[in-house]
């Protein structure tokens, strides 16, 4: 799993090695602590080892764009994993590099209904019926093995089972993974903007990459507040994969720019945080018609009216 946006000059590096639920807690942990602005995490598995099968241990890394405070730390991550593997953890620097490529090295590529997220090495694994989604290792948030972004493409692949939605919005686009999904499978226009102007290049030279550059021009804006995305009333379909709290905060303005009849899918949440992103929705007239759980991690397809 990988979550947040990496610092622009991540020169600090968290490291501990532990079991993978403890591991995929602490990244969690952090990123419901920290800006995503400033902290990434990511959690991943090291290679087995030949000495012990019974269980290969995961890596938990945060990168920083400043010094952290190690003491508070420590103390954060006792709470998940306790005080005696607290003290393992390591702290360093490293240079700006491709932290997310290290961390993500030798994934394979994710299926999530007719979509196939993958990288360049992975290209013979796209079948004729699939729409392949080309994402390289990137300074920038989505590459498709999140639980997150997961979910918000098999609800993109249901709904376009039933319908072809004619004004898309994808709100903190990331790498631009579902802008693009939505964008490959319709032929059109995706309106996407981000908040960080490394995601946005992420996402454009992405879209250039899989050859949909026409259709999709991301913008960097904070939410939605960017004429190119600002259109009241418009949007049948509304992607909002990012954190508990903006998820809340932006509630009342991504409603407005629903159409009457929109299908509105939320990510970027734990579990734990479904209740007061569902009651900040359900105040602006939207229910949950379907959610997914996928690594602990929420995915909400939200719609107007009674449940």
């Amino acid at each position: 799993m990988l979550e947040g946006l990496p610092p622009n000059n991540a020169a600090h590096v968290m490291r501990l090695r532990c079991a993978e639920a403890q591991a995929r807690a602490l990244a969690d942990l952090v990123v419901e602590t920290f800006d995503p602005a400033e902290t990434a995490a990511a959690a991943f598995e090291e290679k087995a080892s030949t000495e012990s099968w019974a269980a290969t241990p995961w890596v938990v890394e945060v990168y920083f764009g400043h010094e952290p405070d190690e003491e508070n730390l420590r103390e954060l991550a006792t709470i998940v994993v306790g005080a005696e593997l607290a003290a393992q953890i390591t702290f360093g620097r490293v240079s700006q590099k491709d932290w997310v490529a290290s961390s993500l090295e030798g994934l394979s590529a994710v299926r999530a209904g007719r979509f196939l997220v993958h990288g360049s090495h992975d290209r013979a694994s796209v079948k004729t019926n699939d729409i392949g989604l080309e994402i390289e290792a990137a300074l920038a948030f989505g590459t498709g093995h999140h639980g997150t972004t997961r979910g918000c493409l098999l609800f993109l692949d249901e709904i376009l089972k039933r319908r072809r939605p004619r004004d898309i919005l994808d709100v903190g686009c990331g790498t631009g993974v579902l802008a693009l999904a939505a964008a490959r499978a319709l032929r059109q226009n995706v309106a996407a903007g981000d908040i960080d102007a490394q995601a946005v290049a992420a996402a454009r030279a992405n879209a250039v990459l899989n050859h949909a550059g026409p259709y999709l021009r991301p913008v960097q804006a904070r939410g939605a507040a960017h004429p190119a995305l600002w259109r009241p009333g418009a949007y049948d379909l509304i992607f909002a994969n990012i954190l508990a709290k903006p998820l809340r905060v932006l509630a009342p303005s991504l409603a407005y720019l629903a159409a009457p009849a929109a299908d509105v899918v939320l990510s970027g949440m734990l579990v734990r945080d479904v209740p007061g992103v569902s009651s900040a929705w359900a105040a602006q007239g939207f229910y949950i018609a379907k959610r997914r759980h996928i690594d602990g991690w929420a995915t909400l397809l939200m719609r107007r009216g009674g449940a």
